[in-house]
């Protein structure tokens, strides 16, 4: 039975088209539903966070982020888990596309991305977010103040702020002192609001995004040409 780790396998196995797939990050009774975005630069992104309607509730507590919620067809969130187990067994990238309610669409690219690598308990470690090699595709970067932070949410504190940046700031993330960018916050529908799913270095912490998603894809898929793209661009 084939068994993918990512959507970059099932690619590679000849599925070539967008959609929702079936992946095992450790073995075969460890399958997760997946959104596979096989369109954008060439595919085999492995979608692990997307909004873009406001029907789910990013509100969640520890539990919820670790293991994940939503659905893969529309908003959802993978989880952490599963997250960290993806980047223990290859090198991964990060893309994060983003569009507001006018149509303008940007992204940010980081060229490695991971979570708690080495750790021998993840969890214990905070699922600490590793992030590297910023390139810009017009959204400049928010996420480079995240690097190195805990995962936080309403009950389960991590941040490095005073007070709980989750509870504050309606979402769960890998908060400092608080955020750059706050992907889970609430989805506002175009209205403005410092809770809102936000990413500063394009629209500022208030503006409330129409869409934005965040994937990985295995490192080696990048070329040359791309890797001389968009750097030092921000």
């Amino acid at each position: 039975m084939f068994q993918p780790l990512d959507c970059a396998d099932i690619y590679n196995d000849g599925n070539g088209r967008s959609g929702v797939y079936r992946i095992f990050p450790q073995g075969p009774n460890s399958g997760r539903y997946v959104y596979c975005d096989m369109d954008t630069e060439r595919g085999k992104w492995t979608v692990f966070q997307r909004r873009m309607d406001g029907t789910v509730n990013f509100y969640r507590g520890w539990e919820q982020y670790k293991n994940g919620f939503g659905h893969a067809a529309g908003e959802y969130w993978l989880g952490l888990e599963t997250i960290h187990l993806l980047t223990l067994k290859k090198n991964y990238e990060l893309r994060v596309d983003m569009e507001d309610f006018s149509g303008a669409r940007v992204f940010a690219n980081y060229t490695s991305f991971s979570i708690s690598p080495g750790a021998i308990n993840a969890e214990v470690d905070g699922y600490k977010l590793h992030v590297s090699g910023f390139r810009n595709g017009g959204a400049g970067d928010s996420l480079s103040h995240h690097n190195g932070r805990k995962f936080s949410t309403f009950d389960k504190d991590q941040d490095a702020h005073s007070g709980n940046c989750a509870s504050m700031y309606v979402g769960g993330f890998w908060y400092g002192e608080c955020h750059t960018t706050n992907p889970n916050g609430i989805y506002m529908w175009g209205a403005n609001d410092v809770k809102s799913a936000c990413w500063h270095r394009w629209k500022n912490n208030y503006y409330s995004l129409k869409s934005i998603s965040m994937k990985m894809r295995p490192v080696s898929l990048r070329s040359v040409e791309s890797d001389n793209l968009f750097i030092g661009n921000n």
